[in-house]
């Protein structure tokens, strides 16, 4: 009895595995080229979206405005989300590519996470200001200038990567001696940590305060702001411009609905769902890395004129 412990050191200490392997879609491994098809056709809507959103946005002087910058910034972080999750999947998918190395896992959760919290900063970014443009239309421009504009875009970018940067030495310092198969198609940080053989709490505290001190405080000052904002238009005499301000507002509601809604549903379905079988939970986290950068240029493009007309004018030139 006295040398089990000894045993256990020994096994804890000479195991830890460097390579992974994952499962894909787990129960659905006979159905990947299928489930590859909707994989591969939206990450193709996504780059070509985003893209010549980006282009647009660039070309065209008079889409210089606050609101397309920020949605140009909103592009660049959708393409970097995509492309950091749906590469992976297709390679499992396609050529049954199963395996990754740590240094390459911890590098992909990195830039997906950190991306994340980059999004969710610049969806609140693009609240405030539609905030400015509603209550205050006068010093709109003189509030939202280009250089503030570019301050608070690398502050969101830099508080994402800030956040995330402690995670991976919070991982290195982990001892991975359980199994080394991910039963996903991305790595992910707790998903991860889970392997190992050390107590994860602190990861798993560090992971729930960073959700809680980003996401959620985004959320938060998302769902203030817009109340300040429909306290304004409801005090704007004319139905017309009412009716223009809460117009205005439409595309960003439906991107943040499509963005958070997924992971609200998702997270409702781990905590509460516990007999819904784990393609489920697989299938709904690759939707919150999927739908958002596809749907998203789709969404401003139809609902946004000046968007619309410039990307009538881009393909008529192509065709001529």
């Amino acid at each position: 009895m006295s040398s089990a412990p000894g045993v256990a050191a020994s096994n804890h200490s000479s195991v830890s595995h460097t390579v992974f392997h994952f499962l894909g879609i787990p129960g659905l491994e006979d159905q990947h080229v299928w489930i590859s098809i909707p994989f591969f056709m939206s990450y193709v809507i996504a780059l070509l979206g985003n893209s010549l959103l980006i282009f647009i946005i660039f070309m065209e002087r008079s889409l210089h405005e606050p609101m397309y910058l920020f949605l140009c910034m909103l592009a660049g972080a959708d393409l970097i989300l995509s492309t950091c999750t749906v590469p992976q999947a297709l390679a499992i998918f396609w050529f049954n590519v199963r395996e990754i190395s740590l240094d390459r896992c911890i590098t992909q959760l990195f830039f997906i996470h950190s991306t994340f919290i980059a999004e969710s900063g610049i969806l609140l970014l693009m609240a405030f200001d539609r905030y400015i443009a509603i209550c205050y239309p006068l010093r709109y421009t003189s509030i939202l200038t280009h250089t503030l504009i570019g301050k608070i875009g690398v502050i969101a970018f830099l508080r994402s990567y800030c956040s995330i940067l402690p995670i991976i030495f919070l991982l290195k310092r982990l001892t991975f001696c359980q199994n080394n198969v991910i039963p996903h198609t991305y790595c992910e940080h707790i998903g991860l940590a889970k392997h190992a053989c050390n107590d994860i709490r602190v990861n798993i505290w560090y992971g729930f305060a960073i959700l809680m001190l980003t996401v959620v405080l985004d959320v938060l000052l998302i769902f203030v702001s817009y109340i300040l904002i429909l306290h304004a238009v409801f005090h704007i005499p004319s139905q017309d411009a009412r009716h223009k301000a809460l117009n205005t507002c439409g595309s960003h509601v439906c991107v943040i609905i499509l963005f958070y809604g997924p992971g609200i549903f998702t997270i409702l379905t781990q905590r509460f769902g516990r007999h819904i079988p784990p393609h489920i939970h697989i299938l709904l986290a690759n939707v919150c890395m999927l739908a958002p950068p596809m749907l998203n240029p789709i969404i401003y493009g139809i609902k946004t004129k000046q968007i619309w007309e410039q990307v009538a004018h881009v393909l008529l030139i192509k065709q001529k």
